[in-house]
């Protein structure tokens, strides 16, 4: 059976439309629409409930090792308050999942993994464990809420000291008062905008909620579900677990060479990565330019070769084009015009940079 988040009475009341996702009953949209609520967050701001993200805490002397050895990015030189993205992969190279890493205390990290691969992440990371650390898996005890666009760093102070909210990208602040809560107010998210995640008790979840959207009213805040979460991420190239790199697709291989460091001593799938050579597939961004909107694994062809296939695809509100992200063969001929593979039909289109929409300080 599907569960509920502290937020599932809100989510009916502001009429929202629930549907099962990694487990979870959340809302795909509200009233408002898809298109609304995504156009919200690039030009004002939007409130996601993101409560059914798994939560990791990792304790003890011997944590940063464990860390070190199960994560590719190099964790060795994170200070207290940070935060860093990385990738966790099998030994052949194939990703078990990509999470965020929160350094707490020198001895105390919080890692935030994907909902649907929360209860594989605790037992991939459990059999991987040695020496002095603990692990506890305290989702079910946290509500997460994203405050995502331009406007939330305006709307936050209604509810906090400003000398509390964390200023640097990826970064975040503990034992923060919100109202009369206790949170982590982390500054980070999904959607390619300003923004912020913010952590509570799960019994505080459904009160911040409210006060967030009740303060945030006057600068545009409305409440967003899962669709415009997926295309505002698509539209900021974001990539996905379960789209842009699974247990079949290398961290290389989907464009996160930034966070795979090869000069640490040793982490699982290090041996794996080097062996399997340069990688002969790549992430691009695909502009739709004939009829039709990709979704995912559409055939991609340059010319009559198929080249590869799409991982996520959708039409762009913001930019108002179709567009899809596609894992493909490196040294395709781009003498050969690229099409997609909609239907049965296929459809013209053009290699175009990543990401598609790229926030410039508006």
């Amino acid at each position: 059976m599907d569960k509920k988040t502290p937020l599932y009475e809100s989510h009916l009341r502001l009429g929202g439309k629930m549907v099962p996702f990694a487990g979870y009953l959340l809302p795909v949209q509200y009233e408002t629409g898809v298109i609304t609520e995504h156009m919200a967050v690039r030009n004002a701001a939007g409130l996601f409930d993101v409560s059914h993200m798994g939560e990791i805490l990792l304790k003890g002397k011997d944590t940063l090792l464990n860390i070190q050895k199960l994560v590719t990015n190099d964790c060795a030189n994170m200070y207290i308050g940070q935060v860093k993205y990385s990738p966790m992969c099998y030994e052949d190279g194939g990703v078990v999942d990509d999470l965020l890493v929160y350094k707490r205390e020198e001895e105390s990290y919080l890692l935030v993994v994907n909902a649907s691969n929360r209860e594989k992440d605790a037992r991939f990371i459990k059999e991987h464990l040695f020496g002095e650390v603990t692990m506890e898996d305290v989702s079910d005890s946290i509500a997460q809420i994203a405050l995502q666009g331009p406007a939330a760093e305006k709307i936050l102070p209604k509810l906090c000291n400003i000398a509390d909210i964390p200023v640097k990208y990826y970064t975040f602040k503990e034992n923060v008062k919100v109202g009369d809560m206790n949170a982590i107010i982390s500054r980070t998210g999904y959607t390619g905008e300003m923004g912020y995640e913010l952590y509570v008790k799960n019994e505080d979840g459904e009160k911040l909620w409210e006060l967030l959207l009740e303060k945030g009213k006057a600068e545009g805040l409305i409440p967003c579900g899962l669709g415009a979460r997926d295309t505002l991420r698509l539209e900021a190239a974001m990539p996905l677990y379960g789209h842009e790199m699974d247990e079949t697709i290398t961290p290389l291989e989907t464009g996160l060479t930034f966070a795979v460091k090869f000069h640490k001593e040793d982490f699982i799938g290090k041996d794996g990565l080097l062996s399997r050579g340069e990688p002969k597939r790549k992430r691009i961004g695909l502009r739709i330019t004939g009829r039709g909107i990709a979704r995912e694994n559409c055939p991609v062809y340059a010319g009559d070769t198929l080249i590869g296939y799409t991982t996520s695809g959708t039409h762009l509100p913001y930019l108002g084009f179709p567009g899809a992200m596609a894992v493909v063969t490196k040294d395709y001929d781009t003498k050969n015009r690229l099409s997609v593979e909609i239907r049965g039909k296929k459809v013209e289109a053009e290699e175009t940079g990543l990401p598609f929409y790229k926030n410039t300080g508006k």
